[in-house]
């Protein structure tokens, strides 16, 4: 049995690679190295770095499981795949939050969606929210013979790297793109109040779709901001995480935040907003909850004029290891393992 990786933004470089270090195209990487042998699906023919591109229409779907992340459309899917088999074998991964679709026709296809085939999701939280839309936008045959399974996403722990204080600390704005589900006009108020009590750099890595945005160019125009592209590779990126001071968390929602699992582990001290998303992520005695802009205030305050203490209190809150209690929960080893015991429980693959 083949796999084959269905996410409609994919981009391939010169080089025959999955471009890109955004949510989508790290996974679709990250499926391939799961799946040894996958190819991907794309817009025309094309060998690469490791893998094929071949379009929907040629995937055989006898043979072939198609785990696609546009989960949204994947009935579409089903019947281009229906045109050469009986039986498509499609799953979806849900790696998003599912508080994007707002309109009703988008809700009532993913819960079809969802309901009709198996579905892995990102986190628990996520899959529940899956759960509650299934049940509440399909019928009872549908919702009640509904697959769904989830593990947290996990980060590669190979990457992180040893810790370099900067001189002057540094917070970082823990986002590609300035969304107003990111809430980035309260991240930018927060800091700058923070800046106008202690010296601090801010930085922000952004999506090319946001750099040139008024909010990003506003920032810019901060002499203590940092404003610009994404880092050129991987190792770029852990290399910042691991001088960044900081963090501060202003979304309204997540369906597992990645990113800011990444920043915890590589050391920086993370400020989140008290809501279900964060509490998911973190230690039940997490110390850095806040409630209003001015509790973020204090708390950023306190992380980078304190960070040793705030390191501290994650250890205490962790009964031990902040690290540590990261590492033994979000380590992707455990990620690859349960989403290739799925395909193999669904579909014998």
């Amino acid at each position: 049995m083949k796999v084959a990786i269905r996410w409609g933004d994919v981009q391939i470089d010169a080089d025959g690679r999955v471009a890109g270090h955004d949510a989508g195209a790290t996974l679709v990487r990250r499926l391939l190295r799961v799946f040894p042998g996958a190819t991907v699906i794309g817009p025309g023919p094309r060998h690469c770095a490791g893998f094929d591109v071949i379009p929907l229409e040629f995937a055989d779907g006898a043979e072939t499981v198609v785990i696609n992340m546009d989960v949204v459309d994947s009935v579409g899917a089903w019947l281009t795949l229906k045109e050469h088999t009986d039986e498509p074998r499609l799953m979806n991964f849900v790696w998003w939050s599912t508080s994007q679709f707002t309109h009703r026709v988008e809700r009532a296809a993913l819960a079809l969606s969802c309901g009709l085939f198996p579905t892995f999701a990102n986190s628990e939280r996520t899959a529940t929210e899956v759960r509650e839309i299934v049940n509440s936008w399909t019928t009872s045959p549908i919702s009640g013979s509904a697959k769904i399974a989830w593990v947290n996403l996990g980060i590669r722990l190979e990457h992180v790297q040893p810790r370099q204080e900067p001189p002057v600390p540094v917070v970082l704005y823990p986002a590609i793109y300035l969304s107003e589900r990111k809430q980035p006009q309260m991240f930018l108020d927060v800091v700058e109040r923070v800046q106008k009590r202690t010296p601090i750099k801010v930085e922000a890595r952004l999506h090319e779709s946001h750099l040139i945005s008024e909010k990003a160019m506003r920032l810019s125009r901060k002499d203590w901001a940092w404003v610009g592209p994404l880092t050129a590779t991987r190792e770029d990126y852990w290399h910042a995480l691991a001088r960044t001071t900081a963090f501060l968390a202003t979304a309204t929602e997540e369906s597992y935040g990645l990113s800011y699992i990444e920043a915890l582990v590589a050391g920086a001290v993370g400020i989140f907003p008290d809501r279900p998303w964060a509490r998911a992520i973190l230690p039940q005695r997490y110390p850095f909850f806040y409630r209003t802009p001015a509790e973020a205030e204090e708390m950023l305050l306190r992380a980078v004029t304190d960070t040793a203490g705030c390191r501290r209190e994650l250890d205490a809150a962790a009964g031990g290891s902040f690290a540590e209690w990261l590492r033994a929960r979000h380590d992707d080893d455990l990620f690859e393992k349960a989403i290739a015991d799925r395909v193999q429980e669904w579909f014998g693959a």
